[in-house]
């Protein structure tokens, strides 16, 4: 199976609102619900599960039945970090009887414009290569700071990728990543793809071109981009 994992198990305290931002609406429907809505619109999802924020369970299935997500078929709990979150999750799944070789397809569950095309690059290159990460590269100058607010050191943009989501597993490598972690006592990295990194067992991670539309909403500011980006098109003329 190819199984889409999504992290919703944030309070969403920096978008400084009364509810979490993923069950926040836009145009009449939750960001939770439209992202899962990308991965019920893709012929090769199998099943959907979401690592949830404590509390809004009832929540997410009433909205999955009202907007016919039937591909979710497991709600999981939420944990105090990102990573503790994908742990919950992909530990969930195999508690619930999925196979080791079953492709994982983590994404932030506030990243309500991903494209079919991202999730098929996903699936492809993860049979192929075992691990799909997707990322663009990077144009901005970037500048090291250690203070936020000077800095003396810039970095080559060249070899920066920007990572987003999915990032996408085998749901044994996955696990046995969270395992190594452990024993190491990573017990904090931001992104799926950063513990790998951090576990030093040089795991060549292949790159899936990723979309600036992708966005991931975190801030008021971003809520604001994400409405201009659903009510615009691109222009015939362009190529």
């Amino acid at each position: 199976m190819n199984i889409a994992l999504l992290i919703a198990g944030g309070s969403g305290n920096r978008m400084g609102q009364d509810i979490p931002k993923q069950f926040m609406h836009v145009d009449g429907a939750p960001i939770i619900i439209r992202t899962m809505q990308c991965f019920q619109q893709h012929p090769d999802i199998s099943a959907i599960a979401v690592v949830c924020l404590k509390g809004w369970e009832t929540v997410l299935q009433s909205y999955a039945n009202q907007f016919m997500i039937d591909k979710l078929k497991w709600i999981f709990p939420g944990g105090d970090s990102g990573m503790e979150s994908i742990h919950n999750g992909i530990y969930g799944l195999k508690e619930k009887g999925c196979d080791d070789e079953d492709l994982v397809l983590i994404h932030d569950g506030v990243r309500p414009l991903l494209s079919q095309e991202i999730i098929s690059s996903n699936i492809a290159i993860c049979k192929a290569y075992g691990y799909a990460i997707t990322g663009i590269q990077c144009r901005e100058a970037i500048l090291e700071s250690g203070d936020g607010f000077t800095s003396t050191t810039s970095i080559p943009r060249d070899t920066l990728i920007r990572t987003q989501t999915p990032q996408t597993f085998r749901l044994k490598n996955i696990i046995n990543a969270h395992e190594s972690a452990c024993r190491k006592g990573i017990v904090n990295s931001v992104a799926s793809c950063t513990l790998l990194a951090e576990l030093n067992e040089n795991i060549e991670m292949h790159i899936v071109p990723g979309s600036e539309k992708n966005i991931k909403i975190t801030t008021v500011e971003d809520l604001e981009i994400l409405k201009a980006l659903m009510h615009t098109s691109k222009d015939e003329w362009l190529k």
